[in-house]
């Protein structure tokens, strides 16, 4: 894995997952990998975090309890446009809200679980 040069400021990356030990583990992947990397357990908390930590990129599951990853993609992508998107999912029910979402104008891109750290990264960087 090549590291970013320390001259230019480390992509802030926010990871929102509801099962911790995977937002936990991505997270220290990624702060390991040269990105400035933040774990959250909800929607509603990535949300919250978008003003203190102003996010590069949003790294989401789907399928949370409260609110989902889509709403809260789509709420990143209101008040940071330039936020990158990448939600994740291993259920089924993924599909469904992504059309809801894809009605309303908005196109996220998605990665089935679970997520290989070497794929996430190679995604991250392109």
């Amino acid at each position: 894995m090549s590291e970013i040069p320390s001259t230019t400021p480390k992509p802030r990356v926010l990871v929102a997952d509801d099962e911790q030990v995977i937002a936990n583990t991505l997270a220290i992947i990624l702060n390991q990998s040269g990105f400035e990397a933040r774990a959250v357990f909800s929607g509603e908390k990535a949300v919250e975090m978008l003003d203190s930590f102003q996010p590069d990129m949003l790294i989401s599951d789907v399928i949370m309890t409260g609110m989902t990853g889509i709403e809260a993609a789509i709420l990143t992508r209101e008040r940071l446009p330039k936020c990158k998107i990448l939600l994740f999912s291993g259920q089924a029910a993924t599909a469904d809200l992504l059309e809801k979402a894809r009605e309303q104008g908005h196109e996220f891109e998605i990665l089935a679980k679970p997520v290989h750290p070497t794929d996430l990264l190679a995604k991250l960087r392109s």
